[in-house]
């Protein structure tokens, strides 16, 4: 009993003891579904039939179909443009909601709303702005007398692949800009100010001041927003079902087609397996980016 007692009084003991029902989750609805889908990637399998092994065959005939490099290069720059313009527009957000301008609590409450909101609610909702007939933002337009007809936003593929970028930083804006005001609130004003008795002019002070020291959440931030965005299944899917033409196809949404819809699940698989390297080297340049965090604490930035 007092071998039993000693361990369990034991601190490491117990952490294990508290973290075991989060790993037997993670587990049972991560790690179990990851490998089923790993190993599903590498056979023919078909609903309702059990695959047989065939190796890197479903991947070496994902690198010959168009539809499926399509949707590589719709993903990749879908996630770029979308990632950097929400990263451009949340730091202009918080820099913002950071100041004393009245009502800020009120603004930064309302910036919360986009985030909120369902995302079904909110493809649903930009599927009748850019409606082909009833567009409220073609209304818009033509009654100002900048087009002579309504456009349809969602009937060509560059357009239409814009418009989704437009949606998805609609909704996840937010998301950047509160994460980086919270790093900003942890920045201490007499840094500010010893700057500016130094004569540091205001785009000095953002630049080797609030830059460095926002470098840590940035880096975390940003390798959410990637991770999010180059997940956005929801989104496509309501918003355009991949169409038209394929040209919004990502490999989210084209991963579904092809395994539920087309009933091919190891092709699909394979799909969702291939892009695995893409999220671990977003979460590489997380870590890279944290071990900044040893140089904003004083120590050394190795």
């Amino acid at each position: 009993m007092k071998f039993l007692s000693n361990f369990l009084n034991n601190r490491n003991v117990l952490g294990m003891l508290f973290m075991l029902p989060a790993a037997l989750l993670l587990l049972v609805f991560l790690t179990y579904p990851l490998g089923l889908g790993t190993w599903l990637g590498f056979t023919d399998a078909k609903v309702g039939r059990a695959g047989q092994w065939v190796g890197l065959d479903n991947f070496e005939y994902l690198m010959g179909d168009q539809v499926a490099r399509l949707a590589l290069f719709n993903t990749l720059f879908y996630t770029v443009v979308a990632s950097v313009v929400k990263f451009v527009l949340g730091l202009w957000l918080a820099l913002l909601l950071n100041k004393n301008i009245p009502l800020k609590s009120f603004f930064r409450a309302v910036v919360l709303l986009p985030f909120i909101v369902p995302t079904a609610l909110s493809a649903i909702a930009f599927w009748w702005i850019y409606d082909a007939q009833f567009s409220i933002l073609s209304w818009a337009l033509v009654k100002m007398g900048l087009i002579d007809r309504y456009i349809d936003f969602l009937g060509d593929p560059w357009l239409a692949r814009l418009s989704t970028i437009v949606a998805n930083v609609w909704r996840g804006v937010p998301f950047v800009a509160i994460c980086l005001l919270a790093g900003l609130q942890t920045i201490s004003p007499s840094l500010y100010e010893a700057a500016a008795l130094d004569g540091a002019t205001p785009w000095q002070r953002f630049r080797y001041v609030t830059l460095p020291l926002l470098t840590p959440i940035i880096a975390v931030v940003m390798t959410f927003s990637v991770l999010f965005t180059f997940t956005d299944f929801q989104l496509i899917y309501v918003l355009t079902r991949g169409g038209p033409l394929n040209s919004t196809h990502l490999m989210a949404t084209l991963s579904f087609q092809r395994a539920i819809s087309g009933g091919s699940l190891g092709e699909g698989a394979a799909l969702a397996t291939a892009m695995v390297p893409f999220l671990l080297a977003a979460i590489l340049f997380s870590f890279f980016g944290l071990q900044r965090r040893a140089w904003q604490q004083g120590g050394s930035d190795k």
